[in-house]
């Protein structure tokens, strides 16, 4: 390991992978997400690999799971955004056409391993024309390694507890989002 990145795996890469098939699957099935709506992910590889977030970057580690995440949400037409590290304010990177058919503000960063993450860095990598931007409201999400993603949710997010809770070593938390009830006693709704 040099300055903080690992090029030594502590875990086997297969069950990794499973694992993240597993949560994602079990997640967008409850969600019943149409197409063109969101998923926002973070991703510590530290956390995946038994150490201390922000301290063990995984090249291996994030690519695996940004790709295992991007085939899934490709194939039933959601797209995805990554969450960045601290060290680049929790930006996003998204696909651009996504960007601009949002109206979300682009910023000029690319990340890298020791600022904006692994995962960010493989989807900047993997996205066809990749973007970071500061803020979206996604409908649903995935935390892994605990990076803190409920800023980037929708107003009214509601826990989801796959069968599985981890990747790795990594605690994984998910979570959906619901419309706000508006109104008072004679309101009806959906």
């Amino acid at each position: 390991m040099a300055n903080g990145i690992s090029t030594d795996i502590g875990f086997n890469v297969d069950s990794i992978i499973e694992n993240t098939k597993i949560i994602v699957n079990e997640l967008l099935d409850n969600a019943n997400l149409e197409k063109g709506q969101l998923l926002v992910v973070g991703c510590s590889s530290s956390e995946v690999d038994h150490h201390t977030i922000g301290t063990f970057s995984s090249k291996e580690i994030g690519e695996a799971i940004f790709k295992t995440i991007n085939d899934i949400a490709t194939n039933r037409g959601i797209y995805l955004a990554t969450q960045c590290c601290e060290h680049l304010n929790r930006a996003l990177i998204v696909e651009k056409e996504y960007a601009i058919s949002h109206n979300l503000t682009i910023v000029n960063v690319v990340p890298q391993l020791k600022a904006g993450g692994s995962f960010s860095t493989a989807a900047y990598n993997g996205f066809n024309k990749p973007v970071a931007v500061e803020h979206i409201q996604a409908d649903v999400g995935i935390d892994i390694g605990d990076t803190l993603i409920g800023m980037h949710l929708k107003d009214v997010a509601v826990p989801f507890r796959p069968s599985k809770d981890s990747i790795g070593d990594a605690h994984v938390v998910c979570a959906t989002t619901r419309y706000k009830y508006i109104g008072g006693e004679r309101a009806s709704y959906m």
